[in-house]
């Protein structure tokens, strides 16, 4: 078409589309209207793009133009499926935004985005494309390096990365088919063009020792060393605490102060203590690691924490928020050692009703340092027969008969507290964690589940209540000075009413019936869920509700916390592997004094809360993806074996198979269903057999052989063997990897 024609044709569309707002129309339609030529129908369609593009006409949805309309930006997050479509979270906190594959443009899972908005139908969600790409959530990524006779490429572990990473031969270092690498993204590529790269590091093959957690160290950037200049800062400190450190503090050294934590801990961030008062009543003291006084806001260490947000467990490490020499020594309230602390102290009756508290800056000094098993240990002792657990890190030799009785009576308030809580609607989601044990070369040899024990409980509920003392106190204070002091909550938002009509289905496929009303409440779904007697159903309908739940998060808005069933809660408790937790002692300081001002921050409280929450995030899929990583080890080693297990997830391409002892996840794929073409029931939560009538779902006990494993995506598949004559009442769990496989 010649400029000429180009001209008189824009104002012909620009006219056609005035007389026609709010329709859209296809270039066909167009060419059609306008009498094009088949023989000018291609530049003709090209016409019509570039016009969009310079933003003289709107380009909708299905290739179709309009009149021009300012385009509705949303940003969010882009959350890809391994199918290849995606989701944008809104930041707004809007509906979800559907994006096609082809919609995508060069954006991947995790990018902030903008995305602009079609018009969409009512009652299905809005679709859109990637207008602009703000933040990359990554720069690098760990694949299998693969070669092909025409180039070399990288096959991303994670599913959500939908497309393949294109390295030039000069680009691929030393690397061998079949080896794990990470190799940084150097083009983005589009839509139609693959994503470039370079490999900046050869991981090994993935049945190399520690290849498996390495891998998952990298791929989700952790950082497993600290910059040096973190390192000389948190050194140059004092070795001991300073006497000056100690002028004003509450001197706590003659009580009975002791830890409860895991065998394996190496970093002590809360210690606890009980006395009885005169008047009946009893004095809990829940003391915390005091961080924020070796923590200099703005410092190097203070910059690299807030940077890393947490503290990662890995199956075989920790990736800790704070330096060793902080983390583990001089904030570590270790047995033995005067510490610096931040004591909460609650006056409590017998029957666990909070009376009165007080903060106060501390010191202690830890006399115990027990394990669950020794304090269950102790718990479980008669008091006066003088035997008990052994071996605690303590000064002495012998159980300490005041130490007993003390847990005894810990034991106690903790369960009224707990059962209190349970009344006025806390949800009690106890669901096992797996357990992997490793031999000095990190080779798993066991796989169970972790011990879950009244001590735990016991632990919880103290520091349960220390976190929501907290929360109210500011809440208090709030009101009382009519100030508006910024502070991070823990929040838990209710069930969207669209997960709650999905499980509704759900639960009716069961036969129970589920009604949360015009107003969902905890109570109503600990009272629906305390009404399940059957045990297999009970399993698997517990496991869907936690799935109903909305994720935690940190905020500076207290919305309250709807599974916990508290108007107000905070992180307060565990400052050395948590940076909330840091900044509200520092935040609870700063509005103790007799004139309490807001205090400055820089990030702001706000941007710490929405930083907090994408690095625990991040952490919890580590920490999952890393027992994967082990879990599939160890399953490798028992192929051709056979297991009884449950089924714990059900979708059109099969039925994921949990082996309760081992809490292990595999796919049953409904192509190895050979005695029928199997048909997905979605709303039954089933597949059902075309000619024999055979159901596969939710709850079912079968019996299983493991038949494949694979080490590079951390998935396993099953064959059935046959269906089990009864359920399994153990919990079933739905475990990471549950993915369609993207590649044959």
């Amino acid at each position: 078409m010649s400029k000429r024609m180009q001209q008189r044709y824009q104002k012909k569309l620009l006219q056609f589309f005035n007389q026609n707002p709010g329709k859209a129309f296809k270039a066909r339609t167009l060419s059609r209207e306008f009498r094009i030529p088949n023989s000018d129908y291609r530049l003709f369609r090209q016409f019509l793009k570039t016009l969009a593009e310079e933003g003289l006409i709107s380009r909708h949805k299905g290739n179709q133009y309009g009149k021009f309309v300012k385009p509705v930006l949303v940003r969010g997050k882009l959350h890809v499926k391994a199918q290849g479509y995606g989701f944008l979270i809104r930041e707004d906190g809007g509906e979800d935004i559907f994006v096609s594959q082809k919609n995508m443009g060069s954006a991947m899972h995790g990018d902030t985005v903008l995305v602009q908005v079609w018009a969409h139908q009512t009652g299905k969600l809005p679709e859109g494309k990637v207008h602009d790409i703000l933040v990359r959530r990554r720069e690098c990524l760990v694949g299998i390096f693969m070669e092909s006779h025409r180039y070399n490429y990288v096959i991303p572990d994670d599913f959500k990365i939908t497309r393949d990473i294109y390295v030039s031969k000069p680009d691929s270092l030393t690397a061998l088919p079949g080896q794990k690498v990470v190799v940084e993204i150097t083009d983005w590529g589009d839509a139609g063009r693959m994503p470039e790269g370079r490999i900046l590091e050869i991981l090994g093959y993935p049945d190399d020792p520690g290849v498996d957690v390495l891998s998952v160290v990298r791929g989700f950037d952790l950082r497993d060393r600290f910059p040096e200049s973190v390192e000389s800062e948190a050194v140059s400190g004092p070795e001991h605490i300073p006497d000056d450190a100690l002028t004003g503090r509450l001197d706590y050294r003659d009580r009975l102060v002791f830890t409860i934590d895991p065998e394996d801990a190496r970093d002590f961030d809360d210690a606890v203590s009980l006395i009885r008062l005169r008047n009946g009543d009893y004095e809990l003291g829940v003391h915390i690691a005091d961080v924020s006084h070796f923590v200099p806001v703005g410092s190097a260490v203070d910059r690299e924490a807030f940077s890393r947000g947490t503290s990662v467990y890995l199956v075989d490490r920790v990736i800790p928020m704070l330096p060793e020499r902080l983390s583990n020594d001089l904030c570590s309230l270790k047995p033995g050692k005067d510490r610096l602390a931040f004591s909460v102290l609650m006056e409590m009756t017998p029957d666990a009703e909070l009376v009165d508290y007080t903060f106060r800056e501390s010191v202690i000094h830890s006399r115990f340092r027990l394990t669950y098993a020794q304090a269950q240990d102790m718990i479980e002792t008669e008091a006066e027969s003088g035997s008990g657990s052994q071996g605690a890190d303590r000064p002495g030799s012998e159980t300490d008969p005041f130490l007993v009785q003390t847990l005894k009576e810990m034991q106690a308030l903790s369960i009224k507290l707990l059962s209190a809580w349970r009344k006025n609607g806390s949800i009690d989601f106890d669901a096992p964690e797996p357990r992997v044990i490793l031999n000095e070369q990190g080779k798993p040899v066991a796989l169970g589940i972790r011990p879950r024990l009244s001590s735990h409980r016991l632990i919880e509920a103290f520091m349960l209540l220390a976190n929501r003392t907290v929360a109210e106190h500011i809440s208090r204070l709030r009101q009382a000075t009519g100030m508006k002091l910024p502070f991070i909550y823990r929040v838990h938002q209710k069930p969207s009413q669209e997960k709650l009509d999905k499980f509704a289905g759900f639960a009716r496929a069961f036969g129970y019936l589920f009604d949360p009303g015009k107003k969902i409440t905890p109570k109503k779904f600990q009272q629906f869920l305390d009404g399940i007697t059957d045990a297999r159903h009970k399993t698997v309908i517990d496991e869907v509700a936690v799935r109903t739940m909305m994720k935690a998060s940190y905020t500076t808005a207290n919305t309250g916390h709807f599974g916990l069933a508290f108007k107000d809660y905070t992180h307060f408790t565990s400052p050395i592997r948590r940076y909330p937790d840091l900044v509200v002692h520092r935040l609870l300081k700063s509005y103790s004094k007799p004139d309490p001002k807001p205090l400055s921050l820089i990030p702001t409280p706000s941007q710490i809360a929405a930083h907090a929450t994408e690095r625990e995030i991040a952490a919890q899929e580590a920490e999952r993806e890393s027992i994967r990583a082990k879990q599939v080890d160890f399953m490798a080693g028992h192929l051709g074996m056979e297991f009884e297990g449950i089924v714990s997830g059900v979708t059109s391409f099969g039925f994921f198979v949990e082996i309760p002892e081992f809490l292990v996840e595999g796919l049953v794929a409904a192509r190895d269903l050979e005695d029928d073409y199997y048909l997905f029931d979605e709303r039954q939560w089933q597949l059902r057999g075309e000619r024999t009538h055979k159901i596969f779902r939710l709850g079912d006990s079968v019996k299983v052989q493991v038949s494949r494993v694979h080490r590079e995506t951390r998935q396993i598949d099953f064959v059935l063997v046959r269906e089990s004559g009864t359920a399994s009442a153990s919990r079933s769990r739905r475990g990471p990897g549950r993915r369609k496989k993207r590649r044959a």
